[in-house]
């Protein structure tokens, strides 16, 4: 098991507004009290036992976690330190305070054929990198891609919300996917 910081969260950070929800989270923009850096905190509510349905269960909490100290790319959301309530368990990310992608592309009149490249770029490489980590992210759509900073010329993509991914054994997977292939060939 996972040993997360058991200090209270707010001896250390300023916890501000709300920047957005889930079924089970709630994340708020944040300020390191001793360096006055920001950043995101996403309170996750932990499942009380094993038969509730309500929060998140431990071991999914634990690969979230897991997952996000591995991963270190210029397009995925960085996590920076975990701390641990009684009932919560709270991710200290990465600010991505620029807003959805989809949102700024909606607010545009017109996205030149560049500025699409880039965005696709972007998020392509975020892939790869965590595709070559073996991780699947499992919840890729416009909410989960966000921009760092909308005010910029050139905005950077943040992919966010690493919930529902998986390490995956990619051979195994591709092998069963084989198997299963020939079986439904040799039945027609």
């Amino acid at each position: 098991m996972t040993v997360f910081n058991p200090d209270n969260v707010e001896e250390f950070y300023e916890i501000g507004d709300e920047l957005g929800s889930g079924q089970f989270a709630v994340v708020r923009r944040c300020r390191h009290k001793r360096t006055g850096v920001e950043y995101a905190a996403k309170f996750i509510k932990k499942r009380r036992n094993k038969s509730s349905r309500r929060g998140v269960s431990r071991e999914d909490i634990e690969r979230e976690v897991n997952i996000l100290k591995e991963i270190q790319h210029p397009n995925i959301i960085t996590l920076h330190e975990v701390f641990e309530s009684k009932a919560e368990v709270i991710l200290i990310l990465e600010l991505v305070a620029g807003g959805e992608l989809f949102d700024f592309l909606a607010e545009k009149e017109s996205l030149s054929e560049e500025e699409a490249t880039q965005f696709l770029k972007q998020i392509l490489d975020g892939v790869l990198y965590l595709h070559s980590k073996q991780i699947a992210h499992f919840d890729l759509k416009p909410e989960n891609i966000m921009l760092l900073n909308r005010s910029v010329p050139h905005p950077r993509i943040k992919l966010i919300d690493f919930g529902l991914a998986h390490k995956i054994d990619f051979g195994n997977i591709l092998k069963t996917f084989l198997e299963l292939r020939s079986l439904w060939l040799q039945k027609w």
